[in-house]
């Protein structure tokens, strides 16, 4: 498959179309001298400068100019005070000049720390600044490509004819001397037989990259190399003693193939998806449509619901003012009458005279007949003075409200929208006895309050008449993730998350499930003390990973190798053993593994392996090392105290002798080669289940069983790995999680 071929049947995008590709994130105007960032995003020179320091007087210090010897170094025109502030304002304020880590009239700052405007993630440039980024040339290229198209029009002159004859069209420039020339013109400055014969020339162009790209901390040195860890070219000084000396490198023609391979398989992959693209937009394009409908929908519904309320606050506005209303009048109808009553008392003054003269009265008999009536008045009109109290009470506490509830009620209610959902993770997931379920929140800049995790157990088989079960809800989770405790092995669950903001929750997440293994997690550690060979194995500091590698011992075996023998496996077990029960464990083995060998063993084959070494070098020697090789298979025994898996280069191999020992449910039952080979799953799950005396291995994404036989359970079985040349192994976290907390 070549790159070429590929490209001959691709359809040729026109270069207009990537102007968005085009546009820097921070000026948004087309690329100039765009630098490439360690997180490989791009951004232009002069942006960069900009988000570093705030001097206008700085000369043009173009991080990839080193790399450009002999090219003429410019001036950076200064950034307008209006893109500064706003650089300031939306990142850069950390470059303030009054900041102390800023050096003024420095060109290179003391702190090199910048937001990549592309993935918003802190940028270390080191000591160094922008002088030791990258100019990302094939960019530039494209966009000089996009101008010229842009102005086909405009043909590029001579800028060498001399007047008073007009210049001519340029039809060749000079990548040496950076100048383009009409063919009289560049004959005159490049004759035969000088050293400008020898000169580079290209068509006209107005963009005259270097030649060649040098190594930014060594100035002199041509990079010819990949580092594939920090992913950027490098020189072989910088591979020999500077920072990239324990890396992994490749020669840049390898990494040019195979990243132009990768690239063009890309591209082609994408337009074959053409058609779903078009169908993907035509889908975006109904939610659009629905999505205005829905929003004017719930605009409608919300001007009714508060209408609603407007029309019951108005009406228990009407009838509290009535009510108040009379209770007033009856009140000032009862004080009316006492002041009525008291006035009369006033107007009866004269009783007091009238009674004084009926004191005057001597006949007894007609004093009697008059005082009596007359007593019986005084002395009504004695008690209510000496009993005074108002017919009526003026305050009206009786109506005074409480609304502070309601007001509290109504200011709960948000109207900045529903929160967007949360999307769970589920590169970060993991399932077990226990679920560690991760989300990612929405970009929205308003936080939210709580997220809620919900989940429930499915029915994996309908024949059993199971039903899947009702939503639990976990408590509160004020994070991006959560544990989920007791859940059934060998089950399916299903999971969804929303959040919540001021009372508002959003929608649910899309659901996603997840398979239980079919036994309890076995919790263990590598074991460095029975049987590691560290000349060849590297074992982490938490023994949660184990790594081969090539080192002195594989060059004092140099001769063997010549003469026809092979490295032998490196074995490694877990530091704790089974005796009974069903047990679980999941590991990651590295896609450029060679060889690995995954399984169980028991401890007397252990003593054997490493305490009676033998010439097990050969890949034949195992009869379950999953090569195609005869001999394999007419010595095969279904009962072994060990079980071997091997993977490798991506792969993982099912041995012959499966056919008879792989259960019928399995689709792996056919001995062919081709079905013997699978690709190598993300994680390996093993169960042993001791009693029954079985062993199996899982995918452990999926819980789908790939392959498993019996195995004779005698004395301890330990988890066991075997490794021979380039490899790695990964516990999961899961598993290693009890061990490292005790």
């Amino acid at each position: 498959f070549s790159p070429s071929a590929l490209t001959i049947g691709l359809t040729l995008v026109p270069i207009k179309n990537i102007e968005r590709e085009l546009i820097c994130p921070i000026c948004k105007e087309l690329f100039t001298h765009p630098l490439i960032l360690p997180c490989q995003h791009s951004v232009c020179h002069k942006c960069v400068r900009e988000l570093l320091m705030l001097s206008h007087d700085d000369s043009f210090d173009a991080g990839s100019e080193c790399s450009m010897p002999g090219s003429p170094r410019s001036r950076v025109p200064s950034p307008s005070m209006e893109r500064l502030d706003r650089l300031v304002r939306s990142g850069g304020s950390r470059g303030s000049m009054s900041s102390p880590g800023w050096r003024r009239n420095s060109v290179t700052p003391r702190v090199t720390a910048i937001p990549c405007p592309g993935c918003q993630h802190d940028i270390e440039l080191g000591e160094r600044g922008i002088s030791m980024l990258f100019r990302n040339f094939t960019l530039e290229n494209i966009v000089e490509r996009y101008r010229q198209a842009a102005r086909a029009a405009v043909a590029i002159m001579c800028n060498v004819c001399k007047p008073p004859l007009p210049p001519q069209e340029a039809t060749k420039s000079c990548m040496d001397c950076k100048a383009s020339y009409c063919n009289e013109c560049f004959k005159l400055n490049h004759p035969w037989g000088t050293p400008k014969a020898q000169h580079e020339y290209v068509g006209p162009t107005t963009n005259f990259r270097p030649k060649v790209l040098m190594c930014p901390e060594h100035e002199m040195e041509k990079v010819n190399m990949y580092c594939e860890v920090c992913r950027r070219p490098v020189c072989h000084l910088c591979k020999l003693g500077g920072s990239h000396a324990n890396h992994k490198v490749t020669s840049m023609s390898s990494a040019y193939k195979i990243l132009k391979e990768k690239l063009a398989k890309s591209i082609h992959y994408l337009i074959s998806k053409e058609d779903q693209v078009r169908t993907q937009i035509s889908d975006l394009d109904v939610l659009i449509k629905q999505t205005e409908e829905n929003g004017q929908l719930s605009e409608r519904e919300a001007i009714a619901h508060f209408d609603r309320l407007f029309e019951t606050l108005q009406e228990r506005k009407t009838e509290m003012l009535r009510s108040i209303d009379q209770s007033r009048n009856r009140r000032l109808d009862q004080l009316k009458g006492q002041v009525e009553e008291y006035q009369g008392m006033l107007e009866n003054s004269g009783l007091v005279g009238y009674a004084q003269e009926v004191l005057k009265e001597t006949d007894q008999s007609c004093f009697v007949q008059t005082a009596k009536q007359l007593h019986v008045r005084i002395q009504r009109a004695t008690e209510s003075l000496r009993t005074f109290h108002p017919a009526s009470n003026p305050c009206f506490d009786e109506f005074v409200l409480d609304t502070s509830k309601e007001e509290m009620l109504l200011k709960e209610m948000c109207f900045g929208g529903v929160p967007d959902p949360p999307l769970i993770d589920l590169s970060r997931s993991r399932v077990y006895n226990e679920a560690t379920i991760c989300w990612r929140l929405s970009d929205d800049h308003i936080a939210t309050d709580h997220q809620l995790l919900e989940y429930r157990r499915l029915a994996i088989c309908r024949e059993d008449g199971v039903d899947s079960g009702s939503w639990r809800t976990t408590e509160r989770v004020y994070g991006a993730s959560t544990v989920v405790c007791d859940l059934e092995p060998d089950s399916l669950y299903a999971f969804r998350v929303r959040s919540c903001r001021s009372s508002m929750y959003s929608p649910y997440s899309p659901e996603v499930t997840f398979h239980t293994p079919p036994a309890p997690a076995f919790g263990f550690l590598f074991n460095d003390k029975c049987g590691f060979s560290a000349e060849r194995l590297v074992l982490s500091k938490r023994r949660d990973s184990v790594e081969s590698q090539a080192g002195m011992a594989f060059l004092l075996a140099s001769e063997r190798v010549q003469t026809g023998s092979y490295i032998g496996l490196d074995y490694i077990i877990g530091d704790m053993g089974i005796t009974q029960g069903r047990h679980f464990w999941a590991f990651r083995v590295e896609a450029h593994s060679y060889m690995v060998k995954v399984g169980v063993a028991s401890d007397t084959k252990l003593l054997e392996w490493f305490h009676n070494p033998r010439d097990t070098s050969s890949p034949r020697y195992d009869q379950d090392s999953g090569h195609d090789s005869g001999s394999e298979d007419a010595c095969y025994e279904l009962s072994q105290p060990f079980t071997l898996l091997t993977l490798g280069m991506g792969k993982l191999f099912i041995p012959k002798a499966s056919a008879s020992s792989v259960s019928s449910s399995s689709a792996l039952v056919s001995t062919a080669a081709s079905e013997r080979v699978l690709p190598m799953p993300q994680r390996v799950g093993v169960c042993l289940d001791y009693d029954a005396g079985r062993v199996y291995f899982y995918d452990a994404d999926t819980m789908r069983c790939l392959y498993e036989r019996q195995v004779e359970c005698s004395g301890t079985m330990y988890p066991a790995f075997g490794l021979m040349g380039g490899g790695r192994v990964h516990l999961e976290d899961f598993i290693t999680a009890k061990r490292l907390t005790f």
